[in-house]
């Protein structure tokens, strides 16, 4: 069990770094005001799958809080969708078996499927909504940045996600590739 939590302590620390990092080198302007295109969430959504959603929550919460705390100051409305996103595609941990080098279109369906639904309601439903509780943001605006950010964040996984798993999957021993001479 401690070689667990070691384990998930590092994960979410590099994690963690790994996401304000990315935020801070490759943020994409869109068309719509204060909303970009990020590559992080497809690391986010590696280490999601890896470690599960505790480490995926941790990731997204921890590295957007330390982001926004070196930018413009913590928006934690969105701080928290990130961290829910991590979680919501952790939870597919145990139904992929990428860790022992198995990653099939099937998978990469199942992958593609949970994220495309965390990003959607993530960012088109609860980031908006907590936006307009918290902050009292208008309604427009805000469903507006959330749909694009989502749908921006949904493509990008499917890329750039799709492809770390894909690479981190090859670099794992399969069970069945070792055979005794």
């Amino acid at each position: 069990m401690k070689n667990n939590s070691i384990k998930t302590v590092v994960a979410t620390g590099i994690g963690a770094a790994l996401f304000v990092v990315i935020s801070l080198v490759i943020n994409i302007p869109t068309f719509v005001p204060n909303t970009s295109i990020q590559l992080q969430y497809a690391v986010q959504s590696l280490l999601s799958v890896i470690f599960g959603p505790l480490v995926g929550f941790l990731v997204g919460f921890i590295g957007h809080a330390l982001k926004d705390s070196l930018t413009y100051g913590p928006w934690w409305s969105w701080i928290l969708a990130s961290g829910i996103f991590g979680l919501i595609v952790g939870t597919v941990k145990n139904r992929l078996r990428i860790s022992e080098g198995v990653f099939t279109t099937k998978d990469i369906v199942l992958f593609n499927g949970v994220q495309i639904v965390a990003n959607l309601l993530v960012w088109g439903v609860i980031a908006p909504v907590l936006d307009i509780l918290v902050y009292h943001e208008p309604a427009n605006k805000v469903f507006v940045q959330g749909l694009v950010a989502g749908a921006a964040n949904a493509v990008t996984v499917a890329i750039a996600g799709t492809i770390l798993l894909v690479v981190y999957a090859k670099t794992q021993v399969q069970s069945n590739s070792l055979s005794k001479d």
